[in-house]
């Protein structure tokens, strides 16, 4: 009996932690407000192979004919911080 009513205390405290933690959480992540930009350039022809946003970059890899290239931009105005080419050893 004893056993019982532990296990329910322990499934209504984990319960309980689940709520506070969603309705604190504000959402989770970012609001998205540090992205505003519209487009972003990439040279003509090229194919993106990857589009990620994080940490308020937007860092794209795309490929130009054979050679493929890593490029991050800034997420608020679109200005490109660093073109990185990649290259086989």
């Amino acid at each position: 009996m004893l056993t019982m009513g532990l296990l329910v205390l322990g499934f209504i405290a984990i319960g309980a932690a689940l709520i506070y933690r969603s309705a604190n959480s504000g959402g989770g992540g970012s609001s998205g407000a540090e992205y505003v930009i519209a487009a972003l350039k990439i040279p003509s022809g090229a194919e993106v192979v990857s589009a990620v946003a994080a940490d308020g970059k937007v860092t794209v890899t795309y490929k130009a004919g054979l050679m493929t290239s890593v490029r991050v931009f800034d997420g608020k105005t679109g200005e490109m911080i660093r073109e990185i080419p990649i290259v086989s050893e």
